[in-house]
């Protein structure tokens, strides 16, 4: 059984189709992938004599570049935003003051943020106490005596 050559456009159609499931999936991983399918697509294009091995190599090499080289530009620019807390909602009430619905004991509490409850740690306090909140410790709300 021999297989006809690959032609410039199926390497299009493999980049529209990678593409397409950059829709699907969260991320920008397939977005990359579908772009240096595009541009080895252009490499046949203007060069149709590129061996499988060759094209297939171009991918590759293409494909881990540009998707290493989008997430250091990523960690070096990280996205702006005007809800810098959206997804991190303990982040939320760093500042801010509330009382405990269960006393510190052993370093660990609660207190009643509107219809949530949240672990807070610090020093031992009673229930009722005014803390302040001032970071987060995973979903542990991290607190220090606040205002009476």
């Amino acid at each position: 059984m021999t297989f006809e050559p690959i032609e410039f456009w199926y390497w299009w159609i493999a980049g529209l189709g990678l593409l397409a499931f950059e829709v699907f999936m969260p991320g920008t991983f397939f977005l990359w992938m579908g772009v240096a399918a595009g541009v080895v697509g252009a490499a046949l294009f203007v060069e149709p004599d590129l061996s499988l091995e060759t094209q297939l190599l171009i991918f590759a090499v293409l494909s881990v570049i540009s998707v290493v080289g989008w997430q250091v530009y990523l960690r070096k620019n990280p996205p702006q935003t005007d809800e810098p807390t959206l997804n991190r909602r303990g982040a939320q009430y760093i500042g801010r003051v509330f009382a405990l619905s269960e006393a510190i004991e052993n370093g660990v509490g609660k207190i009643r943020v509107d219809d949530t409850t949240w672990k807070v740690k610090g020093p031992d306090l009673p229930e009722g106490a005014k803390v302040r909140v001032t970071a987060t410790d995973g979903t542990l709300l991290v607190a220090e005596p606040g205002e009476s």
